[in-house]
Formats: C-alpha cells, structure tokens, sequence
C-alpha cells in the first residue's frame, strides 16, 4: 500500500522503523461496550440521579457482580525472551490444554462497612434457581437481615438476575433492588476490586 502510494519498493521495517520514530506502535485496541444512544441516556439519568447521595445514601447499598476466570487463559499473549535456537528449552515452554482447562465463575458483594464471602458456582451455568438457591438465599437475604428495610440490593441485569422466580424471591423476602442501567459496570464499586 505504502510502497503503490509512493511508486517505490519499500520494506516493512522501515515502515515500522518510522513510524517508531514518530512516536507511533502497534498496540491491541482497547474493547469497550457498545453504547445505544438509549443506554447512553439511561447511564447519564441515573448517575444524575445519584451524584449529590452522600456516604450514608449508599451505606445500605449492597453492590454484587459475578466474574468468570479461566483456570489457563487463552488470550495468545504470553510471551518469553529467548536466544535463538532455545525454543525447546524447559523454560521458554507453556503447555497448553486442549478447551483452555476449564473455568470458575464466582459471585461476591460489597456494602458500605462489610462484604460477602466469595461464593463459588460449582460445575455449570449460573441460571435463575441457581442464583436464587445459591446466593440470594443463603447469603443476601442473610444481609439484608442484618441492615434491615433500607437494604437495596445492585445486580447487573443479567439474564439470570431478573427472571421471575428471582424477583418473587426478592418481593418474598422484602428485599428491594436498586434500578440499573444497562451495560453499566463502570458505574460499580465492586468492579474496582
């Protein structure tokens, strides 16, 4: 393309030789959710809604999230520093297994003052009965015990979060949920940890 634009040969190293030279590198992009100009609204409603809430607003705010680790990632980007010819040597060598060697989902919560234990999803996909038997059950409704009718609970809208064996459990229990934007988890704490 360079070499068409300027009618003569020109090697790759000195295209990434100047461009270095300017300042300019590969680098992966960064990812980012797509944003509907209605999320983008709902986002900006919401934080409107709660920019002027002081510490004691949040403190019976119970912000909870679930996040998948993989036992061996499979992201392509490891690498190791070697001299030539030892690619056989033991330690410029990762094994790999085949399906990436499975993976953990855990669910966990954090409040003003306390936090959940970690729950572990043993085998499986989260889904509604297992969100409601796992965690809801066991371990907020323990919480929002302990703080009483001013407890609200954050979950991030997933699938399993807002089934309707899920809501009756939480109107059952009394438990109110904080109403979130979608696609949102920049907006929460527990993202941070």
């Amino acid at each position: 393309m360079v070499a068409a634009a300027i009618g003569k040969a020109i090697s790759a190293t000195t295209v990434h030789r100047r461009l270095h030279m300017n300042g300019l590198y590969a680098r992966l992009p960064r990812v980012c959710v797509p944003l509907s100009v209605q999320s983008r609204g709902a986002r900006l409603k919401w934080c409107r809604q709660h920019v002027n809430w002081t510490e004691s607003d949040w403190g019976n705010d119970m912000f909870t999230d679930e996040s998948r680790f993989a036992l061996q990632p499979d992201d392509k980007r490891v690498r190791v520093w070697r001299e030539q010819s030892t690619r056989n040597r033991p330690e410029n060598i990762t094994e790999h297994h085949a399906f990436r060697g499975g993976n953990i989902m855990v669910w966990a919560g954090i409040s003003s003052g306390y936090r959940t234990d970690l729950h572990i999803y043993r085998r499986g996909s989260v889904t509604a009965v297992r969100y409601r038997d796992e965690v809801l059950d066991p371990i907020v409704k323990l919480y929002a015990a302990a703080v009483g009718l001013s407890y609200v609970l954050m979950d991030d809208n997933a699938r399993p979060h807002r089934a309707v064996i899920v809501d009756d459990f939480l109107e059952s229990e009394e438990i109110s949920r904080m109403e979130w934007p979608a696609y949102s988890p920049d907006l929460n704490p527990i993202e941070n940890l």
